[in-house]
């Protein structure tokens, strides 16, 4: 006789697959090279305890290039009259101009990511003509959109708040 084979029943089947997905999240690594702060978070190579780092990968910039290349030279007679004039190939190659680069960025820990906060951000950032939703506390892809065109002028093509927008935004207070 054989033994009876277990089937998770339909109720049963999510909470298992819940559970199974919990604990494959424990065996994920950190990145190479990365440190984390005291709180468990990540941060770059000597970041102070307690502070919260995002990083910011910027994609490589490619430009083609096209150019006109020497194929064969001029043929010329005895007396310097062309022949056959030069003929040229166009050649056409992508060159990166700028290499894809990132960068750690501070930015403000989630637990201070309040609704309220969310909203005080929202209202800064209709009060500079970037963000036209609803002021609802969500950090959802209007307001993300609305940081990123904020930010763009500052140097950094992200969505997320770094620290030191939030504190140009005046949300948070300029350490003294």
């Amino acid at each position: 006789m054989t033994p009876p084979i277990f089937l998770p029943s339909r109720r049963l089947a999510p909470a298992l697959l819940l559970a199974m997905l919990a604990a494959l999240t424990a065996c994920v690594q950190p990145h190479p090279g990365n440190e984390t702060s005291r709180a468990g978070r990540y941060a770059p190579p000597g970041a102070p305890p307690g502070t919260c780092w995002s990083t910011h990968t910027s994609p490589a910039v490619i430009e083609t290039v096209t150019s006109q290349v020497l194929a064969e030279p001029a043929q010329l007679d005895a007396s310097g009259q062309v022949i056959r004039p030069a003929t040229f190939r166009t050649e056409t190659r992508q060159e990166i101009v700028q290499p894809r680069q990132e960068q750690w960025i501070e930015i403000p820990c989630p637990e201070m990511m309040t609704p309220d906060f969310i909203r005080t951000i929202q209202r800064a950032l209709t009060a500079r003509g970037l963000y036209r939703g609803p002021v609802h506390g969500q950090m959802d892809a209007a307001t993300r959109k609305a940081v990123q065109r904020y930010q763009a002028p500052l140097g950094l093509d992200s969505g997320t708040l770094t620290l030191a927008s939030a504190r140009k935004l005046g949300l948070i207070a300029v350490a003294g």
